[in-house]
Protein backbone atom coordinates (compact mmCIF):
# COMPACT_ATOMS: atom_id res chain seq x y z
CA UNK A 1 0.00 0.00 0.00
CA UNK A 2 1.83 3.52 -1.15
CA UNK A 3 2.12 6.00 1.36
CA UNK A 4 0.11 9.56 1.14
CA UNK A 5 1.85 12.19 -0.82
CA UNK A 6 4.25 13.98 1.80
CA UNK A 7 4.26 18.07 1.47
CA UNK A 8 7.34 19.22 0.11
CA UNK A 9 9.17 22.19 -1.55
CA UNK A 10 11.00 22.35 -4.57
CA UNK A 11 14.29 22.08 -2.77
CA UNK A 12 13.55 19.02 -1.50
CA UNK A 13 12.62 17.34 -4.65
CA UNK A 14 15.82 18.77 -6.56
CA UNK A 15 18.21 17.09 -3.52
CA UNK A 16 16.07 13.58 -4.00
CA UNK A 17 17.16 14.05 -7.85
CA UNK A 18 20.47 14.93 -7.16
CA UNK A 19 20.79 11.87 -5.40
CA UNK A 20 19.60 10.12 -8.03
CA UNK A 21 22.06 11.83 -10.68
CA UNK A 22 19.50 14.34 -12.24
CA UNK A 23 21.30 17.11 -13.88
CA UNK A 24 20.19 20.48 -14.58
CA UNK A 25 19.62 20.88 -18.33
CA UNK A 26 17.52 23.60 -18.58
CA UNK A 27 15.58 26.32 -16.81
CA UNK A 28 13.13 28.90 -18.12
CA UNK A 29 11.57 31.19 -15.97
CA UNK A 30 10.76 29.50 -12.75
CA UNK A 31 11.02 25.87 -14.48
CA UNK A 32 13.82 23.96 -14.49
CA UNK A 33 14.56 20.66 -16.96
CA UNK A 34 16.28 18.00 -14.84
CA UNK A 35 17.69 15.10 -16.97
CA UNK A 36 18.94 11.70 -15.98
CA UNK A 37 22.09 11.16 -17.85
CA UNK A 38 22.33 7.28 -18.20
CA UNK A 39 17.77 6.34 -17.76
CA UNK A 40 17.28 9.75 -20.25
CA UNK A 41 13.74 10.74 -18.23
CA UNK A 42 13.51 13.70 -17.15
CA UNK A 43 11.18 15.99 -15.52
CA UNK A 44 10.34 19.69 -14.65
CA UNK A 45 10.52 21.25 -11.57
CA UNK A 46 8.61 24.66 -11.09
CA UNK A 47 11.23 26.51 -8.75
CA UNK A 48 9.83 28.71 -5.62
CA UNK A 49 11.86 28.74 -2.84
CA UNK A 50 9.78 27.60 0.46
CA UNK A 51 6.45 27.05 -1.42
CA UNK A 52 5.17 24.00 -0.78
CA UNK A 53 4.31 21.75 -4.31
CA UNK A 54 0.98 21.25 -4.92
CA UNK A 55 0.00 17.30 -4.82
CA UNK A 56 -0.66 17.27 -8.65
CA UNK A 57 2.40 19.35 -9.57
CA UNK A 58 4.82 16.53 -7.17
CA UNK A 59 2.94 13.49 -8.56
CA UNK A 60 3.63 14.69 -12.21
CA UNK A 61 7.51 15.13 -11.03
CA UNK A 62 7.85 11.78 -9.66
CA UNK A 63 6.25 10.42 -12.94
CA UNK A 64 8.79 11.87 -15.05
CA UNK A 65 11.68 11.28 -13.03
CA UNK A 66 10.19 7.42 -12.77
CA UNK A 67 9.68 7.34 -8.91
CA UNK A 68 6.49 6.58 -6.79
CA UNK A 69 5.95 8.19 -3.66
CA UNK A 70 7.20 5.40 -1.54
CA UNK A 71 11.15 5.76 -3.46
CA UNK A 72 10.76 9.63 -2.91
CA UNK A 73 10.23 8.89 0.86
CA UNK A 74 12.84 6.68 1.43
CA UNK A 75 15.60 8.76 -0.60
CA UNK A 76 15.01 11.53 0.96
CA UNK A 77 15.20 10.22 4.41
CA UNK A 78 18.84 8.77 3.42
CA UNK A 79 20.00 11.91 2.36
Amino acid sequence: MGQRQPRVTADEIIRVLKALGFEKIDQSGSHQKWKHPLTGRQTIVAYHSGEIIRPKTFKRILEGAGLMVDDFIRIKMKI
